[in-house]
């Protein structure tokens, strides 16, 4: 049977030799004649065509590529990240190398050593630190023209855009009951005049305005100094803000003084706050947050970042939004204070440049959004959120005409400490002006190190 099969296949090749040596004067056939298999054919690498696999760019990228990448992220939070970055692993069949630590120094050694990560997602004061190591976004084929414009200016140093924007959380948000307002005759102020007079009616009508509780551990006071920062988008602007992260207008500027008496009016007042300054030294800042929610509140109103749903459903699984909670931007900030987090790139390779195109695309932005792993920068995920609530934060971060960086976080050394111990002997009756002496000095020390 094997022999027959070798003659067999002999006979048919010289067959077609003869054929085709007959035909030379005939018009050539329209589809090449297939050789007959003697063999198994050899397995090969698939021939990408066409480097776009639906709205994914895999551009340069070979299967198998692997992106090793360094971020604080974990548990959920890390899992969301995943998820995300599926489609693209999936479309350009590529992997990851993660590793979470909320350690920078970790970060520090590797570049330091020469072995940094490919990517590393971090905060804006490491794309100043690592400015000399980081491939600018434009080079990489990132798209910025889905990003409002304060985000490249945040992430432009030295004239180099070095950070895409990934992950946002406003802190310029006051929470509220829409349905306490309603039983009580209040409305949403709409500006910053609005705001105080609605505080101070709530006082004449025996009413508590604010739940400022404060306490954090060794951060507390944070809430006090979130709350000092949005005062001052609210009086000076983005670009005041800014100057003092720079180092460029020192801490104890009479507008500064200005934003902490305007906060300790409310703080330290059991007229104005839950128990006093005692209840803003003492209470928890998430019990800050249920103390307005509960079934009998002891306030209207408490100003907090975006995770204060998450708290207070955490307790009070029932609640609707937009009848039991909702939220408003400060009335009359200039711009948004928030955390964000960026990504940035030590080593650019075919794998790397695809994955900063796919995070910056429309399906990027669509497919964070839809994930809802806080919100994206890019505005192309505003109408792929999954809840009214996720999709208001998103517009009025998209609508912002700034976004500054906590001020604590911005600042290196031990100014973030400076300013949480500032803070708080304020609200204990310290002297004001000794205090803010103490945090500029502890700004420059920072500028200078």
């Amino acid at each position: 049977m094997k022999h027959f099969r070798k003659s067999y296949i002999i006979t048919a090749v010289l067959l077609v030799l003869a054929l085709v040596l007959g035909a030379c004067t005939k018009p050539a056939p329209t589809k090449p004649v297939e050789p007959l298999a003697t063999e198994e054919p050899k397995v090969q690498e698939p021939v990408k065509e066409d480097p776009v696999v639906g709205d994914i760019d895999c551009t340069g990228v070979k299967e198998g590529d692997a992106v090793s990448m360094l971020y604080q992220w974990s548990g959920e939070e890390e899992a969301k990240l995943t998820a995300i970055l599926t489609p693209w692993m999936e479309a350009c069949k590529t992997t990851v190398n993660p590793e979470s630590s909320r350690d920078q120094a970790l970060l520090d050694t590797r570049v330091q050593a020469g072995t940094p990560p490919d990517i590393a997602f971090w905060n804006v004061p490491q794309l100043t630190q690592y400015k000399d190591k980081l491939v600018p976004m434009d080079t990489l084929g990132a798209n910025k023209a889905n990003y409002a414009g304060y985000w490249g200016d945040i992430g432009t140093i030295d004239g180099k855009w070095l950070g895409l924007p990934v992950k946002a959380d406003p802190k310029t948000l006051v929470w509220y009951s829409p349905a306490a307002f309603t039983a009580a005759g209040y409305t949403v102020p709409t500006t910053w005049a609005e705001l105080d007079a609605l505080v101070e009616k709530m006082a004449a009508d025996g009413n508590v305005a604010w739940s400022l509780g404060m306490e954090s551990g060794d951060a507390t006071g944070w809430t006090g100094t979130d709350f000092i920062q949005d005062i001052l988008l609210v009086t000076k602007g983005p670009d005041f803000v800014s100057s003092i992260i720079a180092g460029d207008i020192p801490y104890n500027d009479p507008a500064v003084k200005e934003a902490y008496e305007i906060y300790g009016k409310w703080a330290m007042d059991a007229k104005y706050t839950v128990a006093g300054a005692e209840g803003t030294l003492s209470t928890g800042f998430n019990d800050a947050i249920l103390k307005v929610f509960s079934d009998t509140p002891e306030a209207f109103m408490v100003k907090q970042s975006g995770f204060a749903s998450g708290t207070l459903l955490g307790t009070y699984p029932d609640k609707v939004y937009g009848k039991d909670y909702d939220f408003f931007g400060v009335p009359g900030a200039q711009g948004l204070q928030g955390g964000s987090d960026w990504l940035m790139v030590f080593n650019d390779t075919p794998a790397v440049r695809s994955l900063v195109k796919y995070l910056s695309s429309n399906k990027g932005g669509e497919t964070w959004a839809t994930i809802g792993f806080d919100l994206t920068p890019n505005a192309a995920g505003n109408a792929f959120y999954a809840t009214e609530e996720m999709m208001k934060k998103a517009e009025l971060l998209s609508s912002a005409t700034g976004f500054t960086p906590d001020i604590g976080d911005s600042i290196p050394g031990g100014f973030g400490s400076a300013e949480f111990k500032g803070i708080t002997d304020y609200v204990n009756g310290g002297d004001l002006d000794a205090i803010l002496d103490s945090i500029a000095a502890a700004q420059a020390d920072a500028m200078n190190q």
